[in-house]
């Protein structure tokens, strides 16, 4: 008889927090239809995160020789024969990922026998979140030139509204206070005549436990972002920070790429968006990104100061555009330039934080009494253990890294 229990499926997420929320999915669908398994959710969204994904999948199947190992997501949908020559591997395309038949059929059809299938070893740590996502969309219409994840989740589709409210109101009912929404691009989010913002508003109104929300990230193009800033001047249970998906700070760059956005549209953006702070994805050595044009978006970041960046190199993706363009930018360029726009970042971050010293905020517990702000930055409160997913007010008293040092009010 098969376990109830999600512990006898375990999972591995690699690239962004869509396929980790993916994953609890499936995790709750194999469940009760499996005795024992290991789903390993793969990012293809650069060349080194096959490269780990493929490598984790061989040394989980060495260790487990007798459970199935099913691979999914974006890597395995791009290049599933990376991960069928694996012993016990059996790949699941990403349209069939949410379908229990598609691995019902896998592991009948698997060349290795698993009539007594049995996790021997996992020694991941099993992460405890203390805020809820909620996936609100799935795909991407966009044509970015870099970008292989719109080629492998297909076109935009928004979920409907009831069900994300549902999600939401079973969220605080277990005891999750903060929500963040997320999807490939939650940006153009468009169902029955809502927009984001318009989930965004309907959910604060209709699920009052909601204490904190938040968005994962936002596309600078679109127009719902001054919706959603002037909802934060209104709601403080909705957080006054923004992610944005912006790549590059050239207007030329930004063009190569096929984004939407400009230079100067962000400039404007984020320099009237008074109290609110941003982070941003930069990609580092776009084909055709010279000394000078990267110099612009040195310039946008020190003239908008994001409090982080996540910066990375470009990396050429099969079937992009961008992989066979001109003027290829040398690699270890591409890293210096990380590492460059990565310190800048660090210092903004470091003089917001120095800026607040002695006031006092909400923060949300995550794990031994390392707690975030509304700004989504880490708070060490000193003092007694506090338990996960308490909400409370705390004096920010001093600077530990990256991380404030706090002490319970």
């Amino acid at each position: 008889m098969p376990k109830m229990q999600a512990e006898n499926i375990k999972t591995l997420s690699f690239g962004c927090r869509l396929n980790a929320l993916e994953s609890e999915k499936i995790q709750s669908l194999l469940a009760p239809a499996i005795d024992a398994a290991i789903v390993v959710n793969t990012c293809a969204v650069t060349h080194e995160a096959e490269r780990q994904s493929a490598q984790s999948i061989r040394k989980l199947s060495r260790e487990n020789p007798d459970a199935p190992v099913f691979v999914t997501g974006c890597a395995a949908t791009r290049n599933p024969g990376l991960f069928t020559q694996i012993p016990n591997a059996i790949v699941i395309h990403n349209r069939d990922k949410m379908n229990l038949d598609a691995y019902m059929r896998g592991l009948a059809g698997a060349p290795c026998s698993h009539t007594t299938p049995r996790v021997a070893k996992f020694n991941r740590p099993d992460t405890k979140l203390s805020k809820q996502f909620i996936q609100v969309q799935n795909g991407c219409n966009h044509q970015c030139a870099y970008c292989v994840t719109r080629l492998l989740r297909g076109p935009a589709v928004s979920f409907d509204y009831a069900g994300i409210r549902a999600d939401a109101a079973a969220a605080v009912a277990n005891g999750f206070y903060e929500i963040v929404l997320t999807g490939v691009d939650i940006a153009s989010y468009a169902r029955d005549g809502m927009l984001i913002s318009d989930v965004c508003a309907a959910l604060l109104r209709d699920v009052p436990g909601i204490r904190r929300l938040r968005l994962s990230s936002m596309d600078p193009a679109s127009p719902e972002i001054e919706k959603i800033i002037q909802m934060m001047h209104r709601d403080p249970r909705m957080m006054p920070h923004m992610h944005l998906s912006m790549q590059s700070g050239s207007t030329p760059i930004l063009q190569s790429m096929g984004r939407r956005h400009s230079a100067e549209m962000v400039r404007k953006l984020m320099c009237a968006a008074d109290g609110i702070t941003f982070s941003w994805d930069i990609i580092c050595g776009f084909p055709g990104e010279t000394d000078e044009l990267f110099a612009e978006t040195m310039q946008l970041v020190d003239q908008t100061r994001p409090i982080k960046i996540h910066a990375f190199p470009f990396s050429p993706r099969p079937d992009t555009a961008a992989a066979t363009m001109p003027a290829q930018v040398d690699r270890n360029v591409s890293k210096a330039r990380v590492k460059t726009i990565s310190d800048a970042a660090a210092r903004h971050r470091d003089a917001h934080m120095r800026a607040r010293i002695g006031t006092t905020t909400q923060v949300l517990v995550e794990e031994n009494n390392i707690a975030r702000d509304p700004h989504d930055i880490a708070v060490r409160i000193s003092g007694e253990k506090i338990a996960a997913r308490t909400i409370c007010d705390v004096k920010l008293t001093g600077i530990d890294g990256d991380a404030f040092i706090g002490e319970i009010l």
